[in-house]
Order: C-alpha cells, then structure tokens, then sequence
C-alpha cells in the first residue's frame, strides 16, 4: 500500500470544499491578529473558539489533536518554561528557583509568546490536513504566482511526510539486517546514528530530483499553464478574502500607530 506523502485527509467536510487561497488567507489573518493584536488572552481564545471548532467542522478533529498534542504541545510547553524563567524583566515575584527570579510579567510574556506560535502552527496544521497541496499549487499559478514558486511552497509542505517516510523505510532496513532499534533509551539513541546518513543522503537526491521535475513540468516556460483540475471559487468567498484583507490590514495600522 503506499503511503501518504501529505498530511491531507479527504473528507466531505465545508472546510474541505473551501478554496485554497481562502483558508490560507484565513490562516495568515489569524496569524496577524494573535502577533499583533495585545490583548492577553486573544491567541488563546482563537485557538480554542475557531481553530478547533474549524478542525470538528473539517471532521479532522482526532488528526488535529494529535498533531498538536504530540508535534506542538513539547515545544510549546519548553518555550514557556525558558520564557518564564530566564525573560528578563522587573515585576512582582511569584517565586523564586535558586538564583533565578520568577515574575507575573514573566510568566505572562511566556504564555503570549506560546499561545501566539499555538496558534501559527496549528493553523497550519489544520490548512495541511484539509487541503491538498495539488489545489494549492494549481490555485496560487491560477492567480499569477510563478510555477516554480509555488512548486516550492507545496514541496515544502510535504517535507516532514516524505521525511517521516523515509525514516521509516531506512528503520525497516536496519531491522531487517538484525539491528536493534527499540529497547531502552541508549539502544534508540544508537540507533539514530545509522538513521541519519541515508536520511540526509537521500534528501540531496530528492533535491535533484525536484530540479528535473520543475524541468520537466515545463514551469519556466512563459506560454499559459492550464490544469486539468478545476478548483471551486464562488463569489461569496471572493469577498471573504478581500475582508479578511481588510482585518490584515487595519490590524497592521493599529499596531504601527500605536508604535
């Protein structure tokens, strides 16, 4: 059986049936209003008030809490630690660990800070597993983007399931030349040295191998790209976006006149 090379799950959701440009506008308008906007409780409040929901909506809900509990939440949860005890700042003391001071700013700063990457990643994580990166692609040239622009964004989007992949495949590998690859922490840990020779090999190859396709598509041809799938964009969404371009835009105002 072959294995997914994307995060995309094909499901009969709205979510789903939304154009690509339209939810990757909605993902970088997010974005700007939990970076920039400074209420404290803001990212928190669109990651639990719609980006999850939009996850129950797109009926990838277990995928999504998945992801983030296992790819997101240890980095999250590391950044607030480093955040909160080493952020230089005065402030009322909560407590204090050896030499190093504790405050209410602090711990502040480190949860904003966390909650605004919660809310990047995650979305970008939900836009992964509803949309496949072939809609994409056709839709960004569609409006004008460059095909080997757009060729590499996709390809970027399909980096960490080709390396996931991979890994796998050199895993079986050493397992089945009798190599030991589970046990405790020291027999993974020597197994990851043999891992990360072929793993990094083989994606040079896959660099070249890109090259030759962005060749072989013909995307530096200046002629008219065409393609044989239609990708859905009604109205209504059309002036969505040009909203969503509005709240991006009046955010980054407030923010510098208040600067």
């Amino acid at each position: 059986m072959r294995e997914n090379l994307t995060f995309y799950l094909d499901r009969d959701s709205a979510i789903h049936k939304i154009n690509p440009f339209t939810k990757l506008t909605l993902v970088f308008t997010l974005i700007i209003l939990a970076f920039l906007v400074p209420y404290f409780w803001l990212p928190s409040i669109i990651f639990f008030l719609v980006i999850i929901p939009l996850s129950f909506t797109g009926k990838v809900q277990t995928e999504f809490i998945n992801a983030v509990g296992r790819l997101l939440l240890p980095v999250i949860g590391f950044i607030f630690v480093m955040q909160a005890l080493f952020y230089p700042t005065e402030g009322r003391l909560l407590f204090q660990i050896w030499f190093i001071d504790i405050t209410v700013e602090s711990v502040k700063y480190a949860f904003s800070t966390s909650t605004r990457i919660l809310v990047m990643v995650s979305s970008f994580i939900l836009l992964l597993l509803t949309t496949h990166p072939s809609q994409l692609m056709s839709d960004l040239t569609r409006r004008g983007m460059p095909g080997t622009l757009s060729y590499v964004i996709t390809s970027t989007l399909q980096i960490i399931p080709q390396m996931r992949i991979k890994a796998n495949t050199i895993i079986d590998a050493q397992r089945s030349r009798g190599m030991e690859t589970s046990g405790n922490i020291f027999k993974r840990a020597g197994a990851v040295l043999p891992l990360v020779g072929p793993l990094v090999f083989g994606s040079i190859v896959d660099v070249e191998e890109r090259a030759i396709a962005i060749e072989a598509r013909a995307f530096t041809s200046p002629l008219k790209k065409t393609s044989l799938r239609e990708i859905n964009d009604p109205e209504l969404e059309k002036y969505s976006r040009w909203f969503l371009l509005l709240i991006m835009i009046i955010t980054i105002g407030i923010r510098l006149w208040q600067s």
